[in-house]
């Protein structure tokens, strides 16, 4: 009897992995639609990837890896029987170079698959929405692929692929945050003005004092441990830069004529702006290769001296888990996940974002007549969202996770190390400036087009 249960279980859930609507997530989410349980199943795919990709990279992984017999090359061995792999690329900077490698090429080729999806009635929209078991073999195909590619110069330009790809995403990411900011204030000013409650005002003062204070807290840490007195001239310039541009995005949010054109504009998004430019001013320091000037988590904590190494001290050490990493993965989450399940009303974030107003209405989940229960069809009339940009999206992803788990290093080829490059600091500094102009843009842009719906 088990056993026959278990046979209509799997059968059940043949049926979602190969049939043409998301169900897999149905039973859990009741009234969910097509466009959003996609999306988070392609999310649990570079998720998954992202779990691969960090056990890879643990430290002593390579070791325990060759105490298995018969496994990798210079490990321990089994009579009659030749070792098989070459941990060396199985496990560290490389394997998180061909992890991510893989899942660029899979979410490249959907994007490139689903442009000008317009409805669901497109039969593409079919391969977008069900398939799963078969785009899974696709994702570990390349995957296994991937681990075929020689070293040579691979590495290298795949580095400056990732450059690229994570300064894009990193503007995604503070689009995202924007969008959230904004319907984050929107919505508890509308609860405290519906309800004539104060908490929700006391909540968002609340917030926004906290995020400001954070910002604070993190330049004078920054002015403390990231500059020397006769040194770092790069990083004071970077500090106060974006100290300014917070001050100034900060006083323009609150102007008169910028609260008339955008109720909803306020404090509070700029307080979060600021605190993300501080995490992004943060992390672009921790790339410069200047150790006088970057001081690694363990020696502020531990009180290490940072001077320069001594010829003689192996080259290339470098420490794949440091704080800004691990906050970078937290945002990194966050974003991906509010990019799969978001319903925003911002008009100029959905154009950036490629999303209609609202992602469409929801509903009862479907009942077929097997029994099973299905995600609502949301999109016969138009999708709630560009297929392909998500894909590409999801393919900047993968590379920001690249360069993250790699921790911006860039490959030596000659030395088989990595060591950090002054390109990301500019990369990731850069992208910081562009980041606080367009959400400048989104304040001022009312006034200089005040025909144009901005709301």
């Amino acid at each position: 009897m088990g056993a026959c249960l278990a046979l209509c279980s799997l059968a059940s859930c043949a049926s979602c992995l190969c049939g043409s609507a998301p169900c897999l997530l149905c039973g859990c989410c009741p009234s969910s639609n097509n466009s959003t349980v996609t999306r988070l199943v392609f999310s649990f795919f570079l998720l998954l990837g992202t779990l691969v990709s960090v056990i890879m990279i643990l430290p002593g992984m390579e070791t325990e890896l060759r105490k298995i017999p018969g496994f990798c090359h210079g490990g321990t061995a089994i009579p009659g029987v030749e070792n098989v792999a070459n941990c060396d690329v199985l496990v560290g900077y490389k394997s998180v170079y061909r992890m991510c490698f893989a899942m660029t090429c899979f979410f490249f080729l959907f994007s490139t698959i689903m442009i000008g999806v317009r409805s669901s009635k497109d039969p593409r929209a079919a391969i977008q929405n069900g398939f799963w078991f078969f785009k899974f073999l696709i994702l570990v195909g390349i995957t296994v692929g991937a681990f075929f590619i020689p070293d040579g110069t691979f590495h290298t330009v795949w580095f400056y692929f990732g450059v690229v790809g994570s300064f894009i995403f990193i503007l995604i990411q503070l689009i995202l945050l924007i969008d959230f900011a904004h319907s984050w204030n929107k919505v508890w000013v509308e609860n405290a003005e519906n309800s004539n409650n104060k908490c929700w005002f006391a909540g968002l003062l609340t917030f926004t004092f906290l995020h400001y204070a954070l910002a604070i807290t993190a330049v004078v840490l920054f002015y403390i441990y990231y500059t020397q007195p006769d040194d770092c001239t790069e990083h004071k310039v970077f500090i106060s830069l974006n100290l300014i541009f917070c001050v100034i995005i900060s006083i323009v949010s609150i102007l008169p004529k910028i609260q008339e054109a955008q109720p909803h504009s306020g404090l509070l998004q700029a307080s979060l702006i600021s605190l993300y430019t501080m995490y992004v001013t943060w992390s672009a320091m921790t790339n410069n290769p200047n150790r006088k000037c970057n001081p690694s988590l363990l020696s502020l904590v531990s009180n290490v001296s940072t001077t320069e190494p001594s010829g003689d001290s192996t080259p290339g050490q470098v420490q794949w888990w440091d704080a800004q990493g691990i906050v970078g993965l937290v945002i990194f989450l966050f974003c991906t996940l509010y990019a799969s399940i978001r319903s925003s009303s911002n008009t100029q974030v959905n154009k950036l974002m490629q999303t209609e107003e609202g992602g469409g209405s929801g509903g009862e989940a479907v009942v077929g007549e097997d029994g099973i229960r299905r995600a609502v069809d949301n999109e016969e009339e138009g999708v709630t969202y560009s297929y392909s940009f998500f894909h590409f999206h999801l393919c900047l992803a993968s590379l920001y996770i690249m360069m993250t788990l790699t921790n911006w290093y860039k490959p030596d080829t000659t030395t088989q190390a990595m060591q950090s490059s002054m390109p990301a600091v500019w990369v990731k500094m850069s992208s910081s400036w562009l980041g606080l102009g367009l959400y400048l843009w989104t304040l001022i842009a009312p006034l200089i087009f005040p025909d144009r719906d901005f709301s």
